[in-house]
């Protein structure tokens, strides 16, 4: 079943309805995974995006922070939400196709501004998320698990996924110690970051630019943090990776692209 799949830290589905509308227009993608939708389930707007052509969704939420959702053009044969870390705050959905596919929609923890767990709680928080959910998919390790795992994994591991190794060596996102665990998380399942697939690992690429640079664009000082990774059941459907860079110099945009990835 050919899959085109997004995943958008909209930061603020309810504000930023109008951005989503706009992209599901220019990229039209079966499924749409969005991150930090900050919006309480009565409250998410279910009606906007089943207008957009997405009859299918499901989301987990709460309000002001945090939540996940998938939309979907293609039916779902089940649908699950998983909490992590002894706290229900709304950081993973998962949704099985009807062709077996699993996809996992995930909102990694930030993890402050410290990256010393010791001395901050928050940092603390991301790296035993991540031990979790590495024990989680070793566990469930088979060959033939057809899994596509995307979200805002609020890490770039490469060097060409920052504008400067060396300025952010020490800065949350791209320390050895969150590098080293998104690592033995890609292992978990020997998943296949499929933007690198598609780019290879020495092409500069960013998905998310800070609002605090006065002109983000020329400045270009960005992160990729926004992931779309396979099983490897799914590596050789691999056709097309693509950042939306166009959508963070929209109207009051989020400051992450869409990432978007087509699987044959």
């Amino acid at each position: 079943m050919a899959l085109k799949i997004a995943t958008w830290n909209i930061n603020s589905v309810r504000l930023r309805i109008g951005l989503v509308e706009r992209f599901t227009k220019e990229a039209s993608p079966d499924v749409l995974c969005l991150q930090e939708t900050k919006s309480p389930l009565e409250a998410f707007p279910y009606d906007a995006l089943k207008e957009m052509g997405y009859a299918h969704i499901h989301a987990a939420g709460m309000k002001g922070y945090n939540g996940v959702a998938i939309a979907s053009k293609k039916p779902f044969s089940r649908t699950d939400t998983r909490h992590w870390c002894d706290k229900e705050d709304a950081r993973h959905v998962w949704v099985t196709l009807r062709d077996g596919t699993e996809v996992h929609n995930f909102y990694v923890p930030a993890g402050g501004d410290i990256p010393d767990p010791a001395l901050n709680d928050k940092f603390a928080h991301k790296l035993r998320f991540l031990d979790e959910v590495t024990s989680w998919f070793s566990a469930r390790k088979a060959a033939a698990n057809k899994f596509v795992l995307v979200g805002d994994l609020n890490i770039a591991p490469l060097e060409s996924d920052v504008w400067s190794h060396k300025a952010l060596l020490k800065v949350v996102s791209h320390t050895p110690v969150e590098v080293d665990k998104l690592a033995r998380l890609q292992q978990s399942h020997d998943w296949v970051d499929a933007v690198r697939a598609v780019k290879g690992e020495d092409e500069k690429v960013y998905s998310w630019w800070s609002y605090r640079a006065a002109n983000w664009e020329a400045a270009d000082k960005g992160r990729r943090l926004d992931h779309v990774w396979v099983t490897p059941a799914l590596e050789s459907k691999v056709r097309t990776a693509e950042i939306f860079k166009g959508a963070r110099g929209w109207t009051k945009p989020s400051d992450h692209a869409p990432v978007i990835t087509g699987l044959a």
